[in-house]
Order: structure tokens, then C-alpha cells, then sequence
């Protein structure tokens, strides 16, 4: 690509005389008014311009750090020559939804944190090059595809989050006639109810749906594993079964109080305040005007924190028991979530919920804590400070301390499936269960984790398919 200087493209030195620059983002007193995505695209010559700063390094560490080893350089050199839709080719060749994973994979310690140019400036913008090219090409080319010759062999998926999405996405891209059973009555699982559409907007997951029916696939909403139809049912109907139901099942505070009225779960919260329709018997979560606190440190409590500030919280707060450097939690959602609002205690560890005398949360008593050697993780132990009680004022508490996988239905042939010690499935090497012909990924597996992980399990479980019906070459 010819530079406004006259000079060709040279990958070694671009970087030297173009700065990182980031996708415009909307201002924060304009974005807590709605739930609009925040940021925009790049124009094409922002994102050619930050594409060329990519040196293409002969062993690219952005591909390791990937977990789909997408092809990261070759699609940065295509948009730097102002090749946009090879570069969307070479983007979806080895990811079923890089639109998604574009807005919600945490860039800062994956690729964009394994950049060499992190070493002497700042990173290649990865993440929002990647939307960029997957938007240009849904613009210019719209979202027809071309389906595959059947191969006569049909396959289940159970779930319809990102694991189901992707792994009904590569199986119908083998030829096979799949059909994606959820327990809901909209497709999409946390892509559509749990993560906020200020970070996804549905229509984004809509058209990712609207494609996987345009391949041939199925959708039976309403429909549940264990209730509604057996294992047994989709062995007999079914060449093989994909298990990608995710896990849902909140951790417990574990603290006095928890019970108490204006305690919620991080999961119900945001379902409630992501969809336009109920799909969880509760009463409305009302936070406007009211104070909010919200315990955890991950994605999902900056998610609680950003949503409860746009239904209309007086005060968003994040009780975290360790400090900054050890928060699991993206940098760059911290750094919105601070923009619009949020306020960040670290290194205060909540010991109870203390009630009104109509039985309503009114307060969290905490302790402040220090952090010592680092435990079995390669994390910092936190510990008490001994006579560091405080207590911070609240209405509504929000838990956001993870997820379990959710046991199977009592008495179901799911007893059959194997699980592990903390309820996670047991798959072998091609993502088979201890049930031969049924597989699984995604956090069902693995434990609650990335979008990406769940992308990349499904990939290999459907390749696993692949190999087991004997359809491998």
C-alpha cells in the first residue's frame, strides 16, 4: 500500500511514525444514558493506516496468544494493502463468529497482549481491526452462504451459547443436518442474555443466528435436555450429540445476610435488565436511585457494575478483595466501568449483609485486606487486616463471585455423562464424553472462561464428530 508520502508499505518501521490508535468511542455521559454499543468502527483508511503497523513478524506471538490461533498477520497485511473482504476471509477461516469474539474477547492478554510491539510502543489494534473487516464484509457482501453438500449424518447441540453457536456452525460447514435445542425461547444463551448489549448489541448475535439458518440449521426453542427429551432420545434419532449448555449455577456468597432482601445473583440481573421480555420468575430488580454494591472482581462484575449505572443507580460500587494487578477482570472494562461512574474498593473483602428492620439490605460490613504470598494459582493470598472493620452503606447487593456448571435434572440419563469433582464434563482429547457419540465444550467443561475457549472447544468437538462417524479424511 502506497503511504500519502509516496513511500510503499514497510512493515518493519510503519509503526515508528503511526501511534496506536484506538476505535472512537462514545462519551461516558452519553453512553450511561442507553445501552448502544460504545465504541464505533474505524473508516477504512484508520484501519489500513493501524493495520500497517503490524512488523509481520516471522513467528508471530499475537497468533500463540490467540486461543484459535487465528491468522492475525496475514489478515493485518491484507487490510493494510486495502484487501478488506481477503482479509475477512482469512479472519473467518479459522473462527466461526470473529464479529463476536471482536467486541468481547479481552484483546489486552491475549493477542494484543502478546504483541511484540509492547516491548518498545503499544500493541497492533487487533481487536478492533478484526470488527472492522467482519463488518465490511457483512456491508458489502450481506450474510448469504453457501451451503454444504449433506453428508447424511444428523447431529444434535444442546445450548445455544457461543460453544452451541460455533460447534453448529463447523458441523454444517462438514455437511451434517444439525439441529440446536435451548432451554429458552430466543436463541443465543449468554451472548443474548448475559453479556450487555452496550459490549454485544443483539442484532449483532441476530445475524450470526441468521446465518447458521441460511447453512440449514435447526432451532427447537423451548426445549430442555433431561425434561423435555432424554440423551437417550438423541443417541436414537441423532448420529451424535453436542453438549455446549454452558455453566450458569451462581457461587454462593457465603456470607451472613445473603438471604436478605435486595441480594441478587450477577445472572438474574443482567437477564433482567438484557431482554425485552421476562425469562426468570423474579420481581423487576429496581436499582434507580439506589445504591448498589456489587461483589467480585471479573468481567461479569463490571458488567453489573456499567448496567446497574444505566437503569439509573445513584452509586455503582465494587467491593474486591485483592487489589488492581490480581483483578481477573478486563483492564478495558475497568477502565470504561471508571469512565461512567463505577467506584473501585480494593483490597476490601465483604464479611456480611446487614439488614433494615423490614428485613432490606441496608449495609455491607467489610474488612480491609492485605495480600501476601502468592497461593497455588500464582495469585497473591489475600489475609485480614486485624481491626480493619468497616461497613459500607447499600440497597441492593449484587454476587458476581463466578459460576458452576448446573447439575443435571435428578433421575435423567444424564448421570450417564461423567463429570468431575466441581460438576465440570469429563472429554477426552476430541472433546468425546465418558457417552460415546456425545461430546462437549465450552464452560460446561471447562468452567466458566472466555467466549473464544467455548469458540475453540466446539471447533475441535465437531472435528471430533468428524473423526468418530468415520467422515475424516
Amino acid at each position: 500500500m502506497e503511504t500519502d508520502e509516496g513511500n510503499f508499505w514497510d512493515p518493519q518501521h510503519k509503526w515508528t511514525n503511526i501511534d496506536r490508535e484506538n476505535p472512537p468511542k462514545r462519551p461516558a455521559v452519553d453512553r450511561v444514558a442507553d445501552f448502544l454499543e460504545i465504541y464505533a468502527l474505524y473508516d477504512e483508511k484508520t484501519a489500513a493506516e493501524q493495520a500497517s503497523r503490524c512488523i509481520q513478524c516471522p513467528e508471530p506471538a499475537c497468533v500463540d496468544g490467540c486461543p484459535l490461533n487465528n491468522r492475525i498477520p496475514e489478515w493485518l497485511a491484507a487490510t493494510a494493502e486495502g484487501n478488506f473482504l481477503e482479509a475477512a476471509v482469512l479472519s473467518r477461516s479459522t473462527s466461526n463468529m470473529p464479529e463476536i469474539c471482536s467486541r468481547v474477547c479481552p484483546q489486552e492478554r491475549l493477542c494484543e497482549g502478546s504483541c511484540i510491539l509492547t516491548d518498545k510502543s503499544e500493541a497492533v489494534t487487533i481487536g478492533a481491526i478484526e470488527r472492522f473487516i467482519n463488518e465490511y464484509a457483512f456491508r458489502v457482501l450481506g450474510t448469504e452462504v453457501e451451503r454444504t453438500a449433506p453428508n447424511g449424518f444428523r447431529v444434535a447441540v444442546i445450548g445455544s451459547g457461543p460453544a452451541g453457536l460455533a460447534a453448529a456452525d463447523h458441523l454444517a460447514e462438514l455437511g451434517y443436518a444439525v439441529t440446536v435445542l435451548e432451554t429458552q425461547n430466543l436463541p443465543g444463551g449468554l451472548l443474548v442474555n448475559g453479556i450487555p448489549s452496550f459490549k454485544l448489541e443483539k442484532s449483532i448475535v441476530a445475524r450470526r443466528i441468521q446465518i447458521l439458518e441460511g447453512r440449514g440449521v435447526e432451532f427447537r426453542l423451548g426445549v430442555a435436555l433431561g425434561k423435555d427429551v432424554s440423551l437417550g432420545d438423541l443417541l436414537r434419532d441423532y448420529s451424535a450429540v453436542f453438549l455446549g449448555f454452558g455453566a450458569q449455577e451462581a457461587k454462593p456468597l457465603g456470607i451472613p445476610g445473603e438471604n436478605l432482601s435486595g441480594v441478587v445473583q450477577a445472572l438474574p440481573f443482567l437477564i433482567q435488565k438484557n431482554v425485552d421480555f421476562p425469562v426468570l420468575d423474579m420481581p423487576p430488580i429496581d436499582v434507580a436511585g439506589k445504591r448498589v454494591a456489587v461483589l467480585g472482581g471479573g468481567d461479569t462484575a463490571m458488567d453489573c457494575l456499567r448496567t446497574a449505572l444505566r437503569s439509573g443507580a445513584s452509586a455503582a460500587f465494587c467491593l474486591y478483595r485483592r487489589d488492581l494487578a490480581n483483578m481477573p477482570g478486563s483492564r478495558k472494562e475497568y477502565g470504561n466501568a471508571l469512565e461512567e461512574g463505577a467506584v473501585f474498593h480494593f483490597l476490601t473483602n465483604p464479611t456480611a449483609i446487614e439488614g433494615n428492620e423490614s428485613g432490606a439490605v441496608a449495609r455491607v460490613r467489610c474488612v480491609r485486606m492485605e495480600l501476601g504470598e502468592p497461593d497455588a494459582s500464582g495469585r497473591r493470598k489475600p489475609r485480614a487486616v486485624p481491626g480493619s472493620e468497616t461497613t459500607v452503606e447499600a440497597d441492593w447487593v449484587i454476587g458476581a463471585y463466578g459460576f458452576d456448571p448446573v447439575p443435571f435434572p435428578p433421575g435423567s440419563d444424564l448421570a450417564e455423562v461423567k463429570t468431575n469433582e466441581w460438576g465440570g464434563i469429563v472429554v477426552d482429547a476430541n472433546q468425546m464424553t465418558s457417552v460415546p457419540g456425545v461430546f462437549a465444550g465450552g464452560d460446561s467443561v471447562r468452567g466458566p472462561s472466555l467466549v473464544v475457549h467455548a469458540v475453540r472447544d466446539a471447533r475441535k468437538a465437531a472435528l471430533g464428530i468428524h473423526r468418530h462417524l468415520g467422515l475424516a479424511r
